[in-house]
């Protein structure tokens, strides 16, 4: 009798790759309010989803001749990301891919230089450093605040093929400015208070995923910008590794906190675990959970 061939080997996970995100808010008649983006249907990654601006970092947001268009030394960069096992060039290159990405997908300019009037009408899908350089501007990432690090899980829940560590930053909408999102990507953008888009997702009007969702329910816990800012300024990021499960035949996140999730204390406020209903993920006490 032939021996049985061995089985083949699980393929390795993918790696994530590093990207970086904004949470941009202003100040409204309502109180906190934050700008999220509607991904194309068609999308290849979270498709109609509404989403904070961002994407991955690229080769060129690491290039040696952008540092002298950044405000903050690269050492300074690196200690507000407070994370040991980055480098000073990646931690410089994630604050450029942050600046970036929200120019490209929300026309919005997180620089200043010696012209009066910033470069706001240029092209949006040109050279990055191109564009710094033409205008003599220098990005103001002293206006990105790191916020929190999400890291992808193995088994994700919406994503399949990719996965992403992405760090999130909090800013001010610069004064003067208003974002328009670019229609390439996006069919979408919109300011909202925390608590409204929460609400319109519970109801069934808004697709959210999970990092959305728990940046959210952190956010709605702040009154104003000023309140939000001198939290982020305070504090280290917080770093989010969900853990996907099995619960009572239904998929589920744990985080930090969670029974289920190695790491025994929380990090943000909000729920511990969200299970998947349909085409929702609900915590145990319901929309009250996000809110409390």
């Amino acid at each position: 009798m032939p021996e049985p061939h061995p089985a083949s080997p699980s393929p390795a996970p993918a790696l994530p790759q590093a990207a970086a995100s904004v949470l941009m808010v202003r100040d409204g008649a309502a109180g906190l309010e934050v700008y999220l983006l509607r991904r194309h249907e068609q999308a290849s990654v979270l498709g109609g989803a509404w989403v904070f601006p961002g994407g991955k970092v690229d080769a060129a947001d690491a290039a040696p001749a952008l540092q002298a268009h950044i405000d903050l030394p690269a050492q300074a960069l690196q200690q507000r990301l407070a994370e040991s096992e980055i480098d000073r060039a990646a931690a410089a290159a994630l604050h450029v891919a942050a600046a970036r990405e929200v120019f490209e997908e929300c026309g919005v300019l997180f620089a200043h230089g010696p012209a009066s009037q910033l470069p706001l009408d240029a092209p949006r899908d040109a050279d990055f450093g191109a564009l710094l350089r033409q205008h003599d501007l220098r990005l103001n990432t002293a206006t990105l605040r790191p916020w929190s690090r999400w890291v992808t899980p193995v088994q994700s829940l919406f994503i399949n093929t990719r996965r992403f560590d992405t760090r999130f930053f909090i800013a001010a909408l610069p004064e003067g400015q208003q974002p328009e999102p670019d229609a390439r990507e996006s069919s979408d953008g919109r300011w909202f208070t925390p608590r409204e888009a929460l609400q319109r997702y519970w109801e069934g009007e808004m697709l959210l995923v999970p990092p959305q969702l728990m940046s959210l329910a952190h956010l709605a816990r702040h009154a104003g910008t000023a309140d939000l800012l001198a939290a982020a300024a305070a504090r280290a990021p917080h770093c989010v590794r969900p853990e996907v499960f099995e619960h009572e035949g239904a998929r589920a996140i744990a985080y930090p906190g969670d029974p289920r999730h190695p790491e025994p204390g929380p990090v943000m406020p909000g729920p511990l675990r969200l299970v998947q209903r349909g085409a929702r993920m609900e915590p145990a006490g319901g929309l009250a959970d996000f809110l409390a």
